[in-house]
């Protein structure tokens, strides 16, 4: 048992009138224990539980990424010309059950108008046990589970697309994953997997978010970690990928300012329902029709996400030659290509690996 664990434990776990806030430089220490398992499984159990149930502050937030910034991998993004700033998505590690997600049809679609994309994650987890995003690139024949931290560098230069894949890279992080489990809840660092920069360099973080209180917690903890260009969006299920059947509240944080964007789908033609993910195999068929430039249920949502973000990462001068953009490069096989070459890179590092 750590004693000095032991001592941040009872800390936070005191109850509402004795319980006190860590600092950050506590919060680092604590997370560096549990991610180097001197905690004990009965004091990590104990730990989440307990600031589950009191709610990280931002100081908080800030002190357990530093411990990520000392203990888990970085891309160097050495190959990347410094012209090029890489944007890093944070969906929640434990997927979709509810709505069908397209965030591999956004990335191909940035990667393809030369914006450099970074995701992290990893397999089927609690406490939703939905389909990760590992899971969808590999039913479209890119296994990202194998590579090595080098090779993702390899194919973040060569296709502008890359994944932290926890189990692989992050194997401390992946390791507390059981816990989500027998606790039953979500822990605080399902927080952190929403705003955590897996890069050497800066970075445009864009962090999903259910509700108002988290993209306040969001704000100070990037006040305090020096994270200056960052888009916040209520997403579905949390996720970064925007909703069709209402209006989505977005953060645009710059080093300047932040500003609040009300997009509304039904100015440009985009609202309606948004498809229900019903199985696997329907989302994959839907995912390939619109890779095809298919007009399908999914289309939609692909266009009025991949064009937001081509607008937001000044690819685009307004939303509607964003949505239209989107559309050429689906229907002329642009996006085709580079999920094509994705495949290329990835079969051609692991040999086993097949094309679906």
């Amino acid at each position: 048992m750590s004693n000095e664990f032991r001592e941040l434990l009872k800390k936070v776990g005191s109850g509402t009138h004795t319980g006190k806030d860590l600092t950050r430089t506590e919060a680092a220490a604590a997370t560096e224990m549990m991610l180097n398992l001197i905690a004990t499984p009965a004091q990590i159990g104990a730990f989440m539980i307990a600031h589950r149930i009191k709610r990280p502050t931002p100081e908080e937030l800030a002190g357990m990424l530093d411990a990520y910034d000392k203990l888990a991998p970085k891309l160097s993004l050495t190959h990347l010309p410094r012209s090029k700033t890489p944007v890093v998505f944070g969906n929640p590690y434990d997927g979709r059950s509810r709505t069908a997600p397209v965030m591999p049809i956004t990335a191909l679609i940035l990667a393809v108008a030369d914006v450099p994309v970074i995701m992290h994650g990893g397999d089927c987890m609690p406490t939703k046990y939905g389909i990760p995003l590992i899971e969808i690139w590999q039913f479209l024949g890119v296994d990202l589970t194998r590579l090595s931290l080098s090779q993702n560098e390899k194919l973040l230069a060569v296709t502008g697309i890359s994944f932290i894949y926890l189990p692989q890279h992050f194997p401390q992080a992946y390791s507390l994953v059981p816990y989500r489990e027998q606790i039953g809840k979500r822990p605080p660092f399902a927080t952190l997997e929403l705003i955590w920069l897996p890069v050497a360099k800066d970075a445009h973080l864009v962090s999903g978010f259910v509700h108002p209180p988290t993209e306040t917690r969001f704000q100070e903890t990037f006040s305090l970690r020096k994270v200056e260009n960052y888009t916040t969006v209520k997403g579905l299920e949390g996720s970064c990928d925007l909703a069709r059947n209402r209006t989505a509240i977005i953060g645009l944080g710059s080093p300047d300012s932040f500003e609040r964007l009300h997009l509304h789908p039904r100015d440009y033609n985009l609202d309606g329902t948004d498809l229900p993910l019903e199985s696997n195999i329907q989302l994959v068929e839907q995912i390939k029709l619109v890779i095809e430039g298919k007009n399908c249920e999914l289309m939609p949502s692909a266009i009025l996400n991949g064009g937001f973000y081509l607008w937001r990462f000044g690819v685009c001068n307004n939303l509607a030659s964003g949505f239209a953009r989107v559309e050429k490069m689906l229907t002329s096989g642009e996006v085709k290509a580079k999920l094509h070459q994705l495949q290329s890179f990835c079969t051609a590092q692991s040999p086993n690996n097949s094309v679906i």
